[in-house]
């Protein structure tokens, strides 16, 4: 199973915007030290704060925040939320076809038990845990406060 770019990026947003606490936090700062584009990171702020993962603030002084507590944002929501598509066989999705051996093979089931389990294990941690890190995160985000 491989996660989007588009939910890597939704996570490593929300760990920029909780590392930074209650200082307020620009999408220009984090395109900047994540070395990704400002463009691509509009679409994911605009979907973190409608699902209400961020508060946004506009203007010249705005900026974005947590919306939730670290320990109140579950990765398993999070990422459930940002992807777009879980079908991760084509027998998944029944609109695409059949496939000769369906009904008798049993890889839908025990894919689908998997995804399960994956997101089982994600459900059992929340941001706060992937920042459990603080200082190194910090520093490898070259992070400082006023």
């Amino acid at each position: 199973m491989r996660l989007t770019t588009y939910t890597d990026y939704s996570l490593r947003v929300l760990i920029f915007v909780g590392l930074k606490g209650d200082e307020l936090t620009t999408i220009t700062e984090i395109s900047e030290r994540y070395n990704i584009s400002r463009n691509h990171l509009m679409k994911v702020v605009n979907q973190l704060s409608q699902d209400g993962y961020l508060k946004t603030i506009r203007g010249k002084k705005g900026g974005m925040l947590l919306a939730r507590s670290p320990a109140e944002i579950n990765l398993g929501d999070v990422v459930r939320d940002m992807e777009d598509n879980l079908d991760i066989v084509e027998c998944f999705d029944k609109k695409k076809g059949c496939c000769q051996i369906d009904g008798y093979c049993r890889l839908q089931g025990i894919l689908g038990e998997a995804v399960i389990a994956f997101f089982d294990v994600l459900s059992r941690y929340t941001l706060e845990d992937l920042m459990s890190n603080r200082q190194g995160l910090q520093k490898a985000l070259n992070i400082s406060f006023m």
